[in-house]
């Protein structure tokens, strides 16, 4: 749905009842579309934990500090 930014300043609470129903609003100010409000995505579509379990293995060494020359190369030396 289109709207201006006046339409919402005069009945705000309209037009958030429709993004919780689940319409996208496109905002538009002097024939310029400047914002989109939608609902968020559910909470419950969240991913499981340990979905990719087995998928890789941190290596042992991943928290070791970095060799010199890629400190040098990180540090523009």
């Amino acid at each position: 749905m289109n709207v201006t930014v006046e339409e919402i300043e005069k009945d705000p609470h309209e037009y958030l009842h429709r993004v919780l129903d689940g319409e996208t609003l496109i905002v538009y100010r002097q024939e310029e579309a400047v914002a989109e409000i939608r609902p968020l995505s559910s909470s419950r579509n969240l991913r499981p934990i340990g979905l990719a379990k087995g998928e890789f293995v941190v290596p042992d060494d991943f928290d070791a500090p970095l060799p010199e020359d890629v400190l040098e190369q990180f540090e523009g030396e």
